[in-house]
């Protein structure tokens, strides 16, 4: 792992590719502030984070914004400002709208859709007046470059195309409009700081060999048979097919539950689907420590990334708490 005290001028090159321990916060410092806000952006970089990850969809006006979903009644009040914009299954989009009228929007701590209450009541209070807002992509880039260059700690992104299938039925192809994004702000080749993720098979594929992005790729992986997409997901985990992987991608995302197996302590145990990455020639980076959301064959967050990191070896964690990790790896 990288040891550089905060705000002492650090490596990009040696750490993001010698193979080091990543900290990737998880859209930002969701465990303290509200999900991919700059605010949020802001408490991970000054935990020390190596990756702050971007979560991307498009307005209607085709400007790529930073939000988890492509849903915005969950972390908005939206409902509020703009009763009657809902599609017939309920929800609010952010495709319906312009980025002036994002923008509009206050963003707040994310609420479950059914009961209305806060998903994590401990987090950031629901009912505070802060006015967070949705960021741009760009907006973020320019926001973390600008970091990196004031405090001298350099932190990488990590962005991810939300829903590329649905994007295009839409009629809005957002790989074709991200990747010129990430080229202007420096983020082109495996030497930048940069992990382009997608949970989309196809759109992996085709952001490899149609769009020709030539940074580093990561597959994401649910821990479920089959993706929302159908893929066969028990025969990517496999050797064969992580090799198949490894010939479009450097690395792949599973869900922590793919790597510890196992629903109580007594049963858990750790899979191969690291080890047999590993030999393919790929990183794993898993997603997500939440200390208020464990599973429950730990006790512990120290648990989990001992398990994670000392007995299956992973290269790095998705975290809402980047301090918590950065804390454990340098006392480690």
């Amino acid at each position: 792992m990288r040891l550089t005290p905060l705000f002492l001028l650090s490596s990009l090159s040696s750490f993001a590719i010698a193979g080091d321990l990543l900290v990737i916060a998880h859209r930002g410092a969701s465990g303290y502030v509200p999900e991919h806000t700059l605010e949020a952006v802001a408490m991970a970089h000054a935990m020390g984070a190596d990756f702050i990850e971007q979560d991307v969809v498009l307005s209607k006006d085709n400007v790529p914004v930073v939000l988890h979903d492509k849903h915005i009644d969950t972390v908005t009040d939206v409902a509020l400002r703009f009763p009657d914009r809902k599609r017939d299954d309920g929800r609010w989009y952010a495709l319906d709208f312009t980025l002036a009228e994002l923008k509009s929007l206050r963003v707040n701590e994310r609420v479950d859709v059914k009961t209305g209450k806060q998903v994590f009541p401990k987090r950031f209070p629901g009912g505070a007046t802060s006015r967070l807002q949705i960021p741009t992509l760009e907006e973020e880039l320019d926001f973390i470059a600008g970091l990196n260059h004031s405090t001298g700690h350099v932190a990488g992104v990590y962005p991810e195309i939300k829903a590329p299938a649905w994007h295009r039925k839409e009629g809005h192809d957002i790989s074709a409009i991200v990747l010129p994004i990430l080229r202007k702000h420096g983020y082109a080749t495996k030497q930048d700081a940069c992990y382009l993720q997608c949970f989309e098979l196809a759109e992996v594929k085709r952001i490899r060999s149609e769009l020709w992005w030539q940074g580093r790729l990561v597959f994401l992986m649910g821990g479920g048979a089959k993706s929302d997409e159908g893929d066969d997901l028990v025969r990517i985990r496999s050797r064969e097919g992580l090799a198949e992987i490894a010939k479009i991608a450097d690395g792949i995302g599973p869900a922590v539950s793919s790597i510890v197996a196992g629903k109580t302590r007594a049963e858990r145990k750790i899979t191969t689907l690291v080890a047999d990455a590993h030999a393919a020639g790929l990183v794993v980076h898993p997603y997500t420590l939440r200390v208020d959301e464990l599973p429950k064959w730990v006790e512990s967050a120290d648990e989990l990334m001992r398990l994670l990191f000392d007995e299956a070896k992973v290269d790095g964690l998705f975290t809402d708490f980047p301090d918590v990790t950065v804390r454990w790896l340098r006392a480690r």
